[in-house]
């Protein structure tokens, strides 16, 4: 499984949401608590801030290797700060198929787009459903891409589906993107299990996505990710609880005054001024909040304020 982290808000240290916390994304790859695959292939980042040179575009860094033995990230993490933070650790298979290239480490950002990309997913099959989705990808996009992962493959996909960057064009891409998936996997008769939890982030603005489908390719799977998580590591149904289970997110204020945790001063969320949107609660505050199966959340930083919109999606 891999871990994303997705955060805005005021300037803060980018080693305070990914260093220093106990529960931190970097050392979750050595010690993963809610799930047990360690992310040994690859990790990175991108951020946006006041205090870059280039403040309009991402300072992304990757690297090809557990971020834990990343000798570069005491030199270089500590010297950031961001207002706007999406960050990922690579899960992939124990075995000589899985490429380790920066050029497959999360998130993906493009010349042309505002959007970063990050995701906990997994396409089957994609090399071979590309002969049905390469006719709905721009040129633009395609030939930006270098890299061999699946999540490349749905960024260059989607955004040759957005018809703007607005709120409503990102849902309806996210839309027209799972239908066309579904699709494929009908004509070409491969259908399978996908899993499609996704970061989008712009500066300022995060939208999270929670879809998939089932192991018959079925967009609206059942069951109790809980009752089905009891079943095991190696069983359909695992991996189905791994599909349903939400992604979470928590609102609050005054955060990057805390350097150890991931708590948040107790607000109304009409007062809160930061957002993290993960894969995984980060600490047992109660406050985090899921965003289940078939959502789609909007999150941004209007002012010094964050706004929440969540729907549910239409596919």
């Amino acid at each position: 499984m891999c871990r994303v982290l997705a955060y805005i808000g005021p300037e803060m240290p980018v080693e305070n949401l990914l260093l220093k916390p106990e529960n931190s994304l970097i050392n979750q790859t050595l010690d993963p608590e809610r799930h047990p695959q360690l992310q040994l292939a690859g990790w990175g980042f991108g951020i946006w801030s006041e205090h870059l040179l280039k403040t309009d575009e991402p300072l992304l860094y990757h690297r090809p290797m557990a971020a834990f033995y990343d000798d570069n990230v005491a030199g270089i993490v500590p010297s950031l700060q961001a207002s706007t933070l999406l960050a990922h650790v690579r899960a992939a298979d124990y075995n000589s198929a899985a490429v380790l290239a920066d050029e497959n480490c999360h998130p993906f950002s493009y010349q042309g787009t505002p959007w970063m990309i990050a995701q906990n997913g997994d396409l089957p099959n994609w090399k071979l459903l590309q002969r049905e989705l390469l006719p709905h990808c721009k040129d633009e996009f395609l030939k930006q891409m270098r890299g061999t992962t699946d999540t490349e493959f749905l960024y260059v996909l989607l955004l040759s589906l957005l018809e703007d960057d607005s709120d409503d064009g990102v849902q309806r891409g996210f839309e027209e993107m799972l239908t066309l998936i579904v699709k494929a996997m009908d004509a070409l008769e491969l259908p399978s299990l996908t899993k499609l939890k996704m970061a989008l982030v712009a500066p300022n603005r995060i939208i999270g996505v929670n879809v998939g489908t089932g192991h018959q390719g079925e967009t609206d799977p059942a069951g109790d990710w809980r009752e089905l998580r009891t079943s095991g590591p190696g069983t359909d149904d695992f991996a189905l609880s791994m599909l349903l289970e939400p992604m979470y997110l928590l609102m609050g204020r005054n955060f990057e005054d805390d350097e150890t945790t991931y708590d948040f001063e107790d607000c109304t969320e009409e007062e809160a001024t930061s957002v993290i949107l993960a894969s995984e609660p980060l600490t047992d505050n109660d406050a985090w909040l899921d965003l289940d199966f078939g959502d789609i959340v909007f999150l941004e930083k209007k002012g010094t304020n964050i706004t929440r919109t969540v729907r549910t999606l239409s596919v």
